[in-house]
């Protein structure tokens, strides 16, 4: 690889890596959060849901304004925005104040990630040296959730939670200097932004993830969590309907005709649903039921980290002998079986036997299912949709986490039973990765 070429990939990666790290490193220390600003279980989970919602909804927005602006402008504007609204979290002095700066650094992020692997896809040509940093960038998305529950764990016990996106500022203004000097800009195409689209994209998930939360906290016969979901589901309806009119529409309807990408879009999305109701849910098991500390909670979460890491590092070597499609089955099964071991933990159940064996598997399923995701996401997409397609791929990464937490959390009333419905989840994404994603890549030709 071109020297050059290793600086950009890595610029890229750390970049991502921050924008992935802050989905989680807030997990492990909300139990302090919720303790130092009185939360309740729903405004907690909006901690989480803000950011997922935000990032996730505007990613769309975000994708295409790299599209006519530049992806170098809109990487620098996303890491400017994203770095200032950690100051914000970190500096929280009540609960409304800490949801807003999430949101806000959502949006930031939104703006971020799709120029991240935009600038990756025009950087990289189709080959082995695309297949290689998309196996890298992939590796990211897994591994930097899992390093986030580890150094926010660490950080809420030595230091403060807060601490955990107040260190953003240097690493933020580290990668906004280097980004400016070693990033290359790449060609803006005419156009405009799909603002209903936009909306309709971050509005229909928001409700339905409303809807989910007030149904946990107030059962399935409450109103508010009813209309939350009918909403939800008309909003979007009618983003599909805006989109089918629109003259640029910020989700080409075209980026579905492919089994291939399509499957690997709803697979990415249940697989996120899953694992972020995993973080989410064993860091407060681990810290309120079984007395762990905030560090200590980080710290269990180090054989999946430490298997993912592995695991994904040999997934390029593993591409040259093994088809994608087929290390992404092997990679849900694992985390299938992974997920329901979970689901039979009792309080006799030993750490070791009930949560740090299955997080090997979900670890090593993890390493595998990403790389071969995220290049499916973007196979074969025209140069003129790279944003728009790495926008989708990173939206759906983010919504499928919020949806996730609300529907695990209104399902859902103990640690095991929620596990549960992760592995269903998972399962429900194996069934969709053998039916679209392996079927459409059988019949396409290989990519890598």
């Amino acid at each position: 690889m071109h020297p050059g070429s290793s600086a950009v990939l890595a610029i890229i990666l750390i970049a991502y890596f921050m924008v992935i790290l802050d989905a989680s490193v807030v997990i492990t220390g909300l139990p302090r959060i919720r303790a130092d600003l009185e939360l309740s279980t729903g405004a907690l989970a909006w901690v989480q849901d803000a950011y997922l919602l935000a990032f996730g909804g505007g990613l769309l927005l975000g994708a295409r304004a790299g599209d006519l602006l530049g992806r170098r402008r809109m990487f620098a504007l996303g890491l400017v925005v994203f770095t200032l609204a950690s100051a914000g979290v970190g500096l929280a002095p009540s609960g409304p104040w800490l949801v807003g700066a999430r949101a806000v650094q959502g949006v930031g992020a939104a703006v971020l990630a799709p120029s991240t692997l935009a600038l990756l896809t025009a950087g990289f040509p189709e080959g082995p040296a695309r297949t290689r940093a998309t196996s890298l960038y992939g590796a990211v998305a897994g591994i930097g959730a899992g390093v986030g529950l580890v150094v926010g764990g660490l950080l809420a016990d030595l230091v403060s939670w807060r601490a955990g996106f107040l260190v953003n500022l240097p690493v933020g203004a580290a990668m906004l200097v280097a980004g400016r000097r070693a990033l290359p800009e790449t060609p803006r195409v005419r156009g405009q932004l799909d603002l209903p689209g936009a909306l309709l994209a971050t509005l229909g998930p928001t409700a339905l993830v409303y809807g989910l939360i007030r149904a946990g906290e107030s059962g399935w016969s409450d109103t508010g969590g009813v209309v939350g979901l009918g909403l939800g589901v008309g909003l979007l309806a009618a983003l599909v309907a805006v989109e089918r009119s629109a003259a640029q529409p910020i989700v080409p309807l075209r980026l579905f005709a492919s089994r291939e990408r399509s499957g690997a879009y709803l697979v990415r999305m249940l697989f996120l649903g899953a694992m972020m109701s995993f973080f989410l849910f064993t860091s407060q098991y681990l810290q309120d039921e079984r007395s762990f500390s905030a560090l200590a909670a980080g710290l269990a979460y180090l054989p999946m980290t430490v298997v993912n890491f592995v695991v994904a590092l040999t997934v390029p070597r593993l591409r040259r002998h093994v088809s994608g499609p087929t290390l992404l089955v092997a990679g849900l099964v694992l985390a299938v079986a992974g997920m329901g071991w979970l689901g039979t933990i009792d309080p006799g159940t030993s750490y070791l036997a009930g949560v740090a064996l299955p997080m090997v598997l979900i670890g090593a399923g993890q390493g595998l299912a990403f790389g071969p995701l995220t290049a499916s996401g973007i196979a074969r997409v025209d140069p003129a949709d790279a944003g728009a397609a790495s926008g989708v791929l990173n939206s759906v990464h983010q919504l499928g986490g919020a949806l996730g937490i609300g529907l695990v959390l209104a399902a859902t009333g103990s640690y095991p039973a929620a596990m549960l419905v992760a592995a269903a989840l998972l399962t429900t994404a194996l069934g969709a990765a053998v039916g679209f994603v392996v079927r459409g890549a059988a019949t396409s030709p290989r990519t890598g």
